[in-house]
């Protein structure tokens, strides 16, 4: 590994290292993607790495392209002590709003996991329940915890293979390149053939 990629891991590692520091064996960090799509899920991951893991590469996941997303993904559940998914699907996010559904997918990932945590780190998120473990949250966390930001990739490409796969059932849509955000294409499509089932109702109202 480059000393300059290792340093930048070092940074990226510090908050979490603070845990481990503390006598804490198991750190997690969780993120959501797909919260501002006006179709498809949101996907929340929790992911729990070793103390020692350092995975050349891990960053904020909208910061790295998706060739090297699905790449890091089978890397980091490789060397994960435990991790779990929380997939939350539109008609529930139109029943409970997207932050509730994003708080619920939390709790769904956190429930996944075999291994308990000893402390979540999260992206920004407050009021949340993570069956009593303790939790810190912290903004912008995925550009700022290793472990926040290796779960920001597990949620993504777990996201965009969901989206790819409806993009077989509604080709027309183009699910497989905007992955149902709010792209003038996705406008555009929706205007000409109307909404899926897959579309969040609460989020196009002025679109049809």
């Amino acid at each position: 590994m480059k000393e300059k990629e290792e340093q930048r891991l070092l940074k990226l590692k510090e908050i979490d290292q603070d845990f481990f520091n503390m006598g804490m064996k198991y750190v997690c960090g969780i993120d959501e993607a797909g919260r501002g799509p006006l179709a498809g899920p949101v996907v929340v991951a929790s992911v729990m790495l070793p103390e020692n893991s350092m995975i050349e590469g891990v960053n904020d996941s909208k910061k790295i392209s998706e060739s090297k997303r699905e790449k890091l993904y089978d890397v980091i559940l490789s060397e994960a002590i435990s991790y779990g998914i929380g997939i939350i699907y539109q008609d529930e996010i139109d029943e409970i709003n997207i932050l509730q559904a994003t708080k619920k997918g939390l709790h769904e990932a956190v429930a996944n996991m075999e291994i308990k945590p000893n402390v979540i780190l999260v992206d920004a998120l407050t009021g949340i329940d993570t069956l009593g473990i303790p939790y810190k949250s912290i903004i912008k966390g995925d550009a700022k915890s290793y472990s926040i930001g290796a779960a920001s990739i597990i949620a993504k490409v777990t996201r965009d293979r969901i989206m790819r796969e409806w993009d077989k059932v509604y080709p027309e849509y183009g699910f497989a390149g905007h992955k149902g955000y709010g792209t003038a294409k996705h406008i555009e499509a929706i205007k000409k053939y109307g909404l899926t089932p897959i579309h969040r109702r609460s989020f196009c109202k002025k679109l049809t």
